[in-house]
């Protein structure tokens, strides 16, 4: 498929005395919306700081394909988006100040900024609240603000380090029809999250524990596969072969 795609080949990580990742191989295709999906310490935050590199591989590579040919990093990263779990965002500066702040940080030519400005605010609904600091948003208004922050360049890749963590049902599920939503553009949406009940929400699912590979594939076809009703109980039989 064209766009860009990314796969992991055989890659461990160490951090400290921890084995992050050990022997890690996915395949990532363009212009899906993929989930890393795992429990918490699985290796899925160690994962996509390599895939930015934030981190490198003590084993391994992380190889970019645009249009299934191989590509560095370098020729990728101005168009590659990383949301992480603890946003860095300033609780002083009101929804559009964070807006123009990243506006100048990317260095967005204006007449394109105030369109993406306009449709960001537009399906986030947050077109209202343009003025409230961000020390005074909700959890579901905050995540939004984050994922605007990183939206704001027209990315072509986006990496998400458990966006609906802690956010409440309904916030949860606004999140994700606005991640629906960015998918029918066909750019590559990678989600980490430990919510089980989200692997069925995407259209590839990568499954890792303790750093290590369980499974990858399409949601309905692996529950199918290995004869379980939802994926809470394919980690109970994984966790017990």
């Amino acid at each position: 498929m064209d766009g860009i795609g990314i796969q992991v080949l055989n890659v461990s990580k160490k951090l400290g005395a921890n084995q992050a990742l050990d022997d890690v191989s996915l395949n990532f295709e363009a212009g899906h919306m993929h989930g890393l999906i795992g429990p918490e310490g699985a290796g899925k935050t160690t994962l996509l700081r390599l895939m930015i590199n934030l981190l490198r591989p003590n084993l391994g590579s992380i190889q970019y394909t645009r249009d299934g040919n191989a590509i560095t990093f370098e020729k990728v990263k101005g168009v590659v988006a990383y949301m992480p779990q603890q946003q860095s965002l300033y609780g002083d500066l009101s929804i559009d100040e964070h807006l123009e702040f990243f506006r100048d940080l990317y260095s967005i030519p204006k007449d394109q900024y105030q369109q993406t400005r306009s449709e960001l605010l537009e399906i986030t609904r947050l077109d209202k609240f343009v003025d409230r600091i961000a020390s005074k948003l909700s959890g579901g208004m905050y995540k939004k603000l984050g994922l605007m922050c990183s939206l704001l360049r027209s990315p072509e890749v986006l990496l998400l380090d458990e966006p609906t963590n802690g956010i409440d049902p309904i916030s949860r599920r606004e999140f994700w029809d606005l991640l629906y939503r960015l998918a029918d553009k066909k750019i590559l949406i990678i989600i980490a999250t430990a919510y089980l009940d989200e692997a069925e929400r995407c259209s590839r699912v990568h499954l890792i524990d303790a750093g290590k590979t369980l499974l990858e594939g399409e949601p309905r076809e692996l529950l199918i596969k290995e004869s379980v009703a939802n994926f809470d109980a394919l980690f109970i039989a994984r966790a017990k072969s």
